[in-house]
């Protein structure tokens, strides 16, 4: 058994959470599949070796949220460009949402997104429709249309819908044909052009806030209108205690809702805004402490399934206003592994945990066969070197987007080696554990 593409990953610790796996094993792969792990097959003859001794294996990374601003805007980035971040950072799925232009909302833009992912082929880009039209939340979209061409689920982005009718006529369209609702749940009239979470830092820097039962009161309407309808919902970027104690509620209650957070809302709070930070104007936005560490919590019990990136490229003059004038969002996909890294260090999660929440956790919210390493599964892994110490560097961030506020911040653990489907789509320069290749034939 020679075939193409064959690689064996030799003396690694694997950690597999979905199946259980956290143990010293061998991974052999054959053309674009994971063949066997543990013992080598024996008709195996392997094309490529890495010496994986001290490092982490794990399956490629899932990113739920991951804006590449293509088709549209590609003088920011590109597919190419930020699918190559990607690799550099262990993830091998991105899901975009739908608030490109021209916005995903027919099958035409979707096949368009598919076939330059493909072009690119270092990761996976999987588009989520337009749960409306032209995302002006008034008439619904041909959602089967959208999931017929490619999509993974449906959202509005951060268009908000027009009136809680229209959400429950998108939540019974949804339900009927199986497919996922994702929600950015906010109260577009609680929010009313607040800048920043309400609370002591917004009021002692003049900035207008926004209230924490913005997102709360909007959890709260669509748990209604899900148990109404079926329909199987998605939250998606939770920033506080409250909304996640809310779902925690509800899924004792058995309805089908889950939830993810970006990984700087783990990290990051109000106070980080102080001295106008604009790297730190996001939405939604930072909020208290106990907003922060209630969404640890959330995320330690599983509550809340996925940890992304919700990586927002900006161009370098987009946070250079004052801060009410500058875009919102950072560049997060080269930090999304790191920062959840960080949570085992500071005793949020073990070790097994921490990668489900950016493996097969947010694969499942989808029901994406991906984030695993069964047999027969897309070869995609992540392996990182978990005692490996960096500081995240300006010059050299990969990113065209280097609008982050983690500059300068040190971290423990990097990628040494990404494969996509496969092939070996990165491997780090420093990296002391080389690829060999046998000798031909």
């Amino acid at each position: 058994m020679s075939g193409m593409n064959s690689i064996q990953i030799l003396g690694g610790r694997l950690i597999d959470p979905a199946n259980g796996i956290d143990a010293i094993r061998d991974l052999y792969i054959q053309n674009g599949r994971v063949l066997a792990i543990g013992e080598r097959p024996d008709d195996f003859t392997a094309q490529h070796t890495i010496d994986a001794d001290g490092l982490i294996v794990c399956p490629g990374l899932v990113d739920l949220s991951a804006r590449m601003r293509e088709p549209g805007q590609e003088h920011i980035t590109t597919i190419a460009s930020e699918t190559a971040v990607a690799a550099r950072s262990g993830i091998t799925t991105l899901c975009c949402p739908p608030d490109t232009d021209p916005i995903i909302d027919t099958p035409a833009v979707v096949t368009l997104l598919l076939r330059r992912a493909k072009r690119a082929a270092r990761a996976r880009v999987l588009p989520i429709g337009a749960m409306t039209q032209q995302l002006a939340g008034e008439h619904l979209s041909e959602m089967v249309a959208l999931k017929r061409a490619g999509c993974v689920a449906m959202s509005n982005a951060y268009a908000p819908l027009a009136n809680t009718l229209v959400e429950r006529r998108a939540l019974e369209y949804a339900a009927t044909f199986g497919i996922t609702a994702i929600l950015r749940p906010e109260d577009r009239h609680l929010r009313n052009n607040g800048y920043a979470h309400e609370g002591p830092v917004s009021a002692r820097l003049g900035l207008p806030g926004i209230p924490e039962a913005a997102e709360s009161v909007a959890v709260a309407r669509d748990l209604a209108l899900a148990e109404h309808t079926g329909c199987r919902i998605h939250f998606h970027l939770l920033s506080s205690g409250t909304a996640a104690r809310m779902i925690e509620q509800a899924q004792q209650q058995r309805l089908q809702v889950s939830a993810n957070v970006a990984a700087h809302q783990l990290h990051l709070t109000e106070m980080d805004i102080e001295e106008f930070n604009s790297n730190c104007h996001l939405n939604p936005p930072l909020r208290s402490l106990a907003d922060r560490d209630a969404l640890r919590l959330a995320v330690a019990k599983g509550v809340i399934g996925a940890i992304c990136s919700d990586h927002q490229p900006l161009k370098a003059d987009a946070k250079e206003a004052p801060f009410p004038s500058t875009a919102t969002g950072m560049a997060g996909l080269q930090t999304l592994l790191p920062l959840t890294l960080k949570l085992v260090d500071e005793g949020v999660l073990g070790l097994s945990e921490a990668i489900a929440r950016i493996t097969c956790g947010p694969a499942d919210i989808l029901d994406l066969p991906y984030g695993r390493l069964t047999p027969g599964s897309s070869a995609d892994l992540c392996l990182f070197d978990p005692n490996k110490h960096w500081e995240l560097k300006r010059d050299e961030l990969p990113s065209a987007g280097r609008n982050t506020p983690f500059i300068g911040w040190e971290f423990q653990g990097q990628v040494t080696h990404t494969l996509f489907e496969g092939r070996i789509v990165y491997q780090s320069a420093s990296s002391t554990q080389a690829v060999t290749s046998a000798p031909s034939m």
